[in-house]
């Protein structure tokens, strides 16, 4: 399963899940709940913090932008 460090492949998921949502929109409460929440992530949820949802975030932040960019 999925764990915290893996920022990538968390926000392909996220970014398939919530398609056209602009990730610097959502809080990080919101978004921590979203990947515990997902069925391939499988860590701790206490191990969480401010700078792996960041890397999350920003991850995600740049799909969004390749979808932009695409329309």
């Amino acid at each position: 399963g999925l764990k915290w460090d893996e920022a990538q492949e968390i926000a392909e998921l996220l970014a398939e899940n919530h398609p056209g949502l602009n990730p610097l929109e959502v809080r990080f409460t919101d978004l921590r709940q979203w990947v515990i929440d997902l069925d391939e992530f499988d860590d701790d949820p206490s191990e969480s913090n401010e700078s792996l949802l960041e890397a999350i975030q920003m991850a995600w932040h740049e799909l969004y932008q390749e979808e932009e960019d695409e329309e």
